[in-house]
C-alpha cells in the first residue's frame, strides 16, 4: 500500500500501481486466497503509524485472516490495527529497534497474531551470508538475518515473513538459500517471499526453501496467475493445500 492504492515494485523501488485495495481483497478472496497480507509500505520512511481506515475498508469485505504491517512501533499501534479489523500484525524496523516489543505484543495479543518481517540482502561478512535491514530495505544495521530471526522466535513471535531484497519484485523465484537458512533454524512457520514469478517457483519456496506459507504479490496483481491455478499446480504436485 502506498497513497491509498496497491502497489508493487523490483527490489523495493521503482513502484507501479496494481488497483484498489478493496476491489483486489475482494477479488482475491473469491479467488481463494487463504490470508491476505497489507504491509503500509511508506509508513516507516513517513515517520507515522498504518492509515487505519485502509485497515477497516479491507477488512470489511473479507473473512479471510488480514494481516498488516508498516509503522507498527508500540503495543498501541498494534491494539489499533487489530481493532480495525486485522487479524495478525507485521512488524519490522519497530522490532529491530527494540526488540522487547515482540515480547510484550506475544504477552499481550498472543504469538500467533505476530509476524516479525526480516528484510535482508547478501553481505558474505555476516556468519549467514545475508543481512538484515530496515527502513522499507534503505537500511543495513550490520546484524545477521538468520541470528535474528533465532532471537524473534525466542522473544514470542509466531511467524516470521523474510523477503530477500535480492528477489523481491523480479520474478526470478523466491531466494531459496534465504528461506531455507530462516526455516532451518526457526520451529514456527515461515512465509516464502519476494520473486514468485513462475509455478515452479511456488512448489520450490514449499519444498526447496521449507515454507508453510507461500506468499506472493505481482502474479496475483497483474494477473499472471489466478491463485487456484497456483493451488491445483502445488496439489498436482504432491502438497496438501486448501482448495
Amino acid at each position: 500500500m502506498k497513497d491509498g492504492r496497491v502497489v508493487k515494485g523490483v527490489h523495493f523501488v521503482n513502484i507501479r500501481e496494481a488497483g484498489d485495495p478493496v476491489e483486489n481483497a475482494a477479488f482475491y478472496q473469491e479467488e481463494g486466497a487463504d490470508e491476505l497480507a497489507m504491509l503500509d509500505i511508506a509508513a516507516t520512511l513517513e515517520n507515522r503509524s498504518t492509515r487505519l481506515e485502509w485497515v477497516k475498508e479491507v477488512s470489511s469485505v473479507i473473512d479471510i485472516p488480514l494481516t498488516v504491517g508498516g509503522g507498527i512501533g508500540s503495543i498501541e499501534d498494534i491494539r489499533l490495527v487489530l481493532e480495525a479489523g486485522a487479524d495478525k500484525i507485521s512488524m519490522n524496523s519497530a522490532a529491530v529497534s527494540d526488540p522487547n516489543l515482540i515480547r510484550k505484543a506475544a504477552k499481550e495479543f498472543g504469538s500467533e497474531r505476530i509476524t516479525v518481517a526480516i528484510d535482508a540482502r547478501r553481505n558474505d561478512e555476516m556468519p549467514s551470508g545475508f543481512e538484515l535491514v530496515v527502513a522499507g530495505g534503505t537500511s543495513p544495521v550490520g546484524k545477521d538475518a538468520v541470528e535474528w530471526a533465532l532471537m524473534c522466535e525466542d522473544l514470542g513471535a509466531g511467524t516470521i515473513l523474510p523477503t530477500s531484497m535480492d528477489g523481491d519484485g523480479t520474478l526470478a523465484g523466491y531466494d531459496i538459500e534465504f528461506t531455507r537458512s530462516i526455516s532451518g533454524a526457526v520451529k514456527v512457520p515461515v512465509v516464502a517471499s519476494g520473486g514468485a514469478g513462475k509455478l515452479e517457483h511456488f512448489y520450490e519456496g514449499a519444498v526447496k526453501g521449507g515454507a508453510t506459507i507461500l506468499l506472493a504479490a505481482s502474479v496475483f496483481h497483474f494477473r499472471t496467475f489466478t491463485i487456484r491455478q497456483v493451488k491445483e499446480y502445488l496439489r498436482d504436485r504432491g502438497l496438501s493445500v486448501n482448495i
